[in-house]
């Protein structure tokens, strides 16, 4: 990369977000922003240094903060309290003026406005079991979320004031129990890839650009076949019973690969993405940070870094095709669950 960035890490198990720079390929922490009591996941705006954190608590909410890109501290500047439960997955759209959340526990998912980074009460809700995540189009007219408890993904136009309206039909299943979990869309915009919590498999679905509408178009595992993972199912223990447990996704340079990892095994691998979409299944895995539910890569694709929930530093690769050469690792905090470059 020819400029430096900024990563910042959620440690849910500390409530704080680890603020680093990436500089020559090295990580160097800057500060830990503390106050953000079972932070699990936020989103930013970089075109205005806003940082937008879920918390938990009596009552949960989002937390507004502000980013010193020199420092790397994050100032409150405003909170919006969630008297019904705190989100698991946070997303920005229309150039920042609208937020969107998806509440694993509380089973809804919510579209906010935005106003001078200030988040107002939801202004659309809609309810399916267990959402565990959510993105819009790039061109912000339609949001889909993420059901791992019904194994469906929901489809929605979004109003003018940003009101979810649901299309037809409102969802398009994911197979029987395979826990859809987290979701990406494509720089065209005509490919949806979900990976599968249970199955730990990546899901691709083609999607019509001027209806919003997907429809499921195949599937590649995702995980490494030869550790003698079982099928997970809702409600097991992973890690006792040695069952799949697939966590992020992301993609990488010019889209050719779907980063993906599972955290039984802790092993991070590229799905490889044809030109048409379809996917094939990871031919080598790096073992990484123990039980790696986040990570990301930088814009170029160039550096991934991932982080542990059962550690409390971050490892910083240099992305190489599909393999991954370890760089650094970094003290961060416990809990560590998710990961944006800025």
């Amino acid at each position: 990369m020819t400029e430096s960035s900024i990563v910042l890490v959620a440690n849910a198990g500390d409530g704080s977000i680890s603020s680093f720079r990436l500089d020559g390929g090295k990580l160097e922490r800057l500060t830990v922003t503390e106050g953000l009591n079972g932070c699990s996941t936020f989103a930013v705006d970089p075109a205005r240094d806003l940082v937008y954190a879920a918390v938990k608590g009596e009552p949960a909410g989002i937390v507004t903060l502000a980013l010193d890109r020199e420092s790397g501290q994050l100032t409150e500047r405003s909170r919006r309290p969630l008297p019904d439960g705190g989100m698991n997955y946070l997303a920005l759209t229309r150039d920042g003026s609208g937020l969107l959340g998806a509440s694993y526990g509380g089973g809804h998912g919510i579209s906010c406005a935005i106003d001078d980074g200030v988040v107002s009460a939801p202004v659309s809700r809609i309810e399916f079991p267990n959402l565990h995540s959510v993105l819009p189009s790039d061109d912000g007219r339609f949001a889909y979320f993420v059901s791992l408890g019904a194994d469906l993904l929901a489809q929605y136009s979004v109003e003018d004031d940003l009101r979810l309206k649901a299309l037809e039909p409102e969802t398009v299943a994911a197979p029987t129990g395979s826990g859809p979990r987290h979701l990406v869309l494509n720089k065209a915009q005509d490919a949806v890839y979900v990976l599968t919590e249970f199955s730990g498999e990546v899901l691709h679905y083609r999607r019509d650009r001027v209806s919003g509408a997907l429809t499921f178009n195949g599937a590649t595992t995702a995980y490494d076949t030869t550790r003698g993972l079982g099928h997970s199912e809702f409600g097991a223990d992973p890690m006792a019973n040695h069952y799949i447990w697939g966590a992020d996704l992301h993609f990488g340079a010019d889209e050719q690969r779907l980063w993906c990892s599972e955290r039984t095994e802790s092993t991070l691998a590229a799905v490889t993405v044809a030109p048409d979409g379809s996917v094939a299944a990871p031919e080598r895995f790096t073992v990484t940070e123990p039980q790696p539910r986040g990570f990301a890569l930088s814009a170029d694709g160039a550096f991934l870094v991932a982080a542990g929930e059962r550690s409390t530093t971050v490892s910083l690769y240099a992305v190489r095709g599909d393999e991954l050469e370890l760089l650094q690792q970094a003290e961060t905090g416990a809990g560590a669950n998710w990961v944006r470059f800025v």
